[in-house]
């Protein structure tokens, strides 16, 4: 019979693991992100955010953790609120800044039907575009969490809710056929879009007027504050509670060119983890106790506090020039005969889905395109793509700038898109291109809600 130490030394090696996967090439995965068109979250760290990183303390954040205790205060004092809380993702901070303001059904929250708390679109009808498109980004969170019904509410103007909008929909009284609103939960940027700050004030006058909570998705409220050049405080001002990321907007996917071609290895610059919610200290204590019932208590987190406060540090700056990459991207698109739903406010673009058959709503660092204008489809374009010699990745109707997009890959897309175009009508009698038939056909009416971000399922062809 084997001897408890021997029982113990074959155990030892069982359990051992190398994850470092060797020869792992760096530079050719940064080369890869920054010709990658399909979300600002698939930008990676650099060489220069991890050393800062490790500098970071190493305490237990569910008890105490100084250097992400100090992160949270910074961001605290940067939206103008008490007291902040770092959290693994936006959806978390989202669902419980939700549950803390829910605290008895029935209730409801009021938001955008585009809006990452809802996204559950079912289409009106059945384009050959549309049969792909199926979001939810947050799993139905409200319901399973907080119990909260969703009053999903399309723009009226396509763009932004207005407090028309709101008035419309809010639920209050005592009506008992009803789920009163609770919360108004606005999303800044909304696919890309811009919200007023005059439309929010209107907005919020009213939830405060009715005792109802304000919420704000800022996952990307960076590109916010860099575009206009308003503070972040007074942005937030409005809200009750905020959620921001730092794998996003401040893993920005547009990083300058210059310094991805002398460095590609050394020059990517997304946090790979984390949020903050922020809020009053109430609120966030109790969201503290949530946060732990969710199952996100983590124990070392100043790493990841660390690789957070060089992406604000660092990172912030760069927002302007994925604005003007998303820009000259939109530019190309619509250059080459592809519809644009609305101009580019941030980093996205927003294409145009079968203009006469329907409202297509609007994004920031994203551009949402329809190629049927030239002939194409998402599937061939995704395909060609990744046979290019340096392959360019996307993934359907939504292209993604971020701040390691390199402006090499805006051009090869247009380009690509180009060639194809005049490939197509090479071969067809009149140079003629033919649009997919609508359901409902013409007289469908043309405010119908169609989401636009159609996502292209199964890899490409190589």
């Amino acid at each position: 019979m084997p001897s408890l130490q021997t029982a113990r030394d074959k155990i030892a090696q069982q359990v051992k693991v190398d994850v470092n996967l060797r020869p792992v090439d760096t530079e050719a995965m940064a080369h890869a992100v920054s010709r990658s068109f399909i979300s600002d979250t698939v930008t990676v760290p650099t060489k220069e955010m991890y050393a800062y990183a490790t500098l970071a303390s190493l305490g237990d954040d569910v008890y105490e953790e100084p250097s992400t205790l100090h992160l949270e205060s910074h961001v605290a004092r940067l939206f103008g609120k008490e007291a902040a809380l770092f959290v693994p993702s936006g959806s978390m901070s989202n669902q419980i800044a939700l549950r803390a303001h829910l605290t008895q059904p029935p209730h409801s929250v009021l938001c955008d039907i585009r809006s990452h708390i809802n996204r559950q679109v079912k289409l009106q009808s059945k384009c050959m575009l549309c049969l792909m498109v199926s979001p939810s980004y947050e799993a139905g969170g409200a319901a399973y969490h907080s119990q909260a019904a969703v009053t999903a509410v399309i723009p009226s103007n396509g763009h932004h809710l207005t407090l028309l909008d709101v008035e419309k929909h809010v639920i209050t009284g005592s009506d008992v056929h009803f789920a009163p609103t609770r919360v108004i939960a606005l999303e800044n940027t909304i696919l890309g879009c811009i919200i007023p700050q005059d439309e929010i004030l209107k907005i919020s006058e009213l939830a405060r007027s009715e005792g109802i909570r304000m919420h704000l998705d800022g996952a990307r409220i960076w590109h916010v504050a860099a575009e206009t050049g308003t503070s972040l405080s007074e942005l937030c001002d409005p809200f009750d509670s905020i959620s921001c990321c730092f794998s996003k907007g401040l893993g920005l996917d547009c990083f300058l060119n210059a310094c991805l071609r002398t460095h590609p290895a050394s020059h990517n610059v997304g946090a790979p983890v984390g949020s903050c919610l922020v809020g009053s200290t109430e609120f966030i204590s109790r969201a503290r106790w949530l946060r732990k019932l969710f199952g996100g208590g983590m124990r070392q987190t100043g790493i990841l506090a660390g690789a957070a406060a060089y992406a604000l540090t660092h990172n912030f700056e760069l927002l302007p020039g994925v604005h003007d990459l998303t820009r000259k991207l939109e530019q190309g698109l619509q250059d080459i005969g592809v519809g644009i739903t609305s101009p580019a406010e941030t980093c996205m673009v927003k294409v145009s889905y079968l203009e006469s058959a329907c409202i297509c709503l609007v994004v920031d660092l994203q551009v949402f395109y329809n190629p049927t204008p030239i002939g194409l489809d998402y599937m061939e374009i995704m395909e060609r793509a990744a046979l290019l010699p340096d392959p360019i990745k996307v993934g359907g109707s939504r292209l993604v700038v971020h701040i390691q997009t390199s402006p090499e890959a805006v051009d090869d897309f247009i380009n690509l898109l180009k060639n194809m175009a005049d490939e197509k009508k090479a071969i067809q009698p009149n140079g003629s291109t033919e649009e997919p038939p609508v359901e409902g056909g013409a007289d469908r009416p043309s405010t119908d809600y169609r989401d636009v971000y159609v996502r292209v399922r199964g890899k490409p062809k190589t």
